[in-house]
Order: structure tokens, then C-alpha cells, then sequence
């Protein structure tokens, strides 16, 4: 998975991330909405609202609600996926709604909802990273106010070599993963998974890669905001 030379199975060398691509306001009829491709993962997030929030039991009074919906398309996966909700979508979901409302100022919106879709096309490996970031870029898109945008990224340890920003094989062949959120300009940390041991020196070292990663990326956001918004910053 990772020769005498450093080099990965896909060409990278171990602190590097795949490509990304990120666009900005891909579906007119949302009120934010952002494309990411990341490696060959293929993300949509698209935001609505502020809305009234239904049903009225669910609404907060002092804030809105962030209602996140994370699915994988059938067609996503070599192997053909059942449609609908599972218990990994739901998980994702709830996860992705915590990360972002430390980002999000809900207080704004009392007795509202803000409800997020994210939908994967095609899933290679970090596909709820690739929605943490597509959808902070949609709902910055939206214009909700947020204090600031969530990156995520995944870095893991394959042939006892810690790497960043896993792929598919390195994903599913590798002893363990460390999936973060990081918000881009303060660098706080929103969200973290691991999955695997690392020692302490090998979390240290997946955490350096992975704060080290957002900056290019947080780049990317920016671009893909500015050009959907006619180059204004």
C-alpha cells in the first residue's frame, strides 16, 4: 500500500490530500448549494431556509433547528446500495448537524428550521468529510451566518505509516482512522471519530496532517463562493 520510496498506491506521498474541486450555488433552486469532488467522491449539499419549523413540536425557542439528511445514492458504490435512511446515514447525519451548529448562529432564527441535504454520487473513502465540507460551503452560499466554515479530513496509519487523507484501499485495509472537523480560520476542532489504535505519537502526527490540510482547501471554499457570488468577496 505505501513502497520503500513513500509513495502511495495512488502517487501521493503520505502527508499530501487527493484533489479537490469545489463549486458554489450548482442548484438554482436552493438557497445555498455546493458541489465537492474530492478524490473520486462526489458530494451535492444543498441548503433550505430559514423556515418555519414543522412539526411545531420540534421547534426551539430561543433557536433554529438544523435539520441535516446525509444519503448515499444506490448508485454510489459498486455495490448496489439499498435507497433510503439507514442506521449509517442517520449516524452521519447526526454528527455532520453537531459539527456544523457550532459554526451556525441558530439563535438568529428562533422557532425555525435550516434543513441541509447531502448526497453522495460517488463514495470512494471520507464521504462524510467530503459533506461536512460541501455542506458548510452550501449554507455559506445561503447566507446563513456562521462564525466560521467546517473542513474535514481523515487521516489514518497503513503498513504501520501514518498517512493523510485516506483513500478507498487505504481506508479499507488500513489499521485505523482519525476523521476530523476543523473550523478554517480559528482551527477549533468541532468533530473527531477514530476508528483503530494509534499510538501517541501516531494521533499527533494524523493530527498534524489533518489541520495542516484545511488551509488549501478553506482556499478552495472561498474561490467556489466568490465566483458563485459574481467574484465578490
Amino acid at each position: 500500500m505505501i513502497d520503500d520510496n513513500g509513495i502511495r498506491v495512488d502517487g501521493r506521498t503520505a502527508g499530501d490530500i487527493r484533489p479537490v474541486e469545489i463549486r458554489a450555488g450548482v442548484i438554482p433552486v436552493a438557497d445555498g448549494s455546493a458541489e465537492v469532488i474530492w478524490g473520486t467522491n462526489h458530494v451535492i449539499a444543498a441548503v433550505y431556509g430559514p423556515m418555519e419549523a414543522h412539526p411545531r413540536k420540534i421547534q426551539k425557542q430561543d433557536r433554529a433547528v438544523l435539520d441535516v439528511r446525509y444519503n448515499m445514492a444506490p448508485f454510489s458504490t459498486t455495490d448496489r446500495m439499498r435507497p433510503g435512511f439507514n442506521r449509517r446515514s442517520r449516524e452521519i447525519s447526526k454528527v455532520t448537524a453537531e459539527a456544523l451548529e457550532t459554526v451556525v448562529l441558530t439563535e438568529l432564527y428562533p422557532r425555525s428550521k435550516i434543513r441541509v441535504e447531502i448526497e453522495v454520487l460517488t463514495a470512494e473513502a471520507g464521504t462524510r468529510c467530503a459533506g461536512i465540507t460541501a455542506a458548510s460551503v452550501a449554507l455559506a452560499d445561503a447566507g446563513i451566518p456562521m462564525t466560521d466554515m467546517v473542513i474535514s479530513v481523515a487521516s489514518g496509519k497503513i503498513n504501520g505509516i501514518v498517512v493523510c487523507d485516506l483513500n478507498k484501499e487505504e481506508d479499507n485495509y488500513g489499521a485505523a482512522d482519525l476523521p476530523m472537523g476543523i473550523c478554517a480560520n480559528s482551527g477549533d476542532l468541532v468533530f473527531l471519530q477514530m476508528d483503530g489504535d494509534l499510538s501517541p505519537e501516531e494521533f499527533q502526527q494524523a493530527w498534524d496532517y489533518n489541520m495542516e490540510s484545511i488551509g488549501p482547501v478553506h482556499e478552495l471554499m472561498i474561490e467556489a463562493l466568490e465566483k458563485a457570488n459574481g467574484g465578490e468577496s
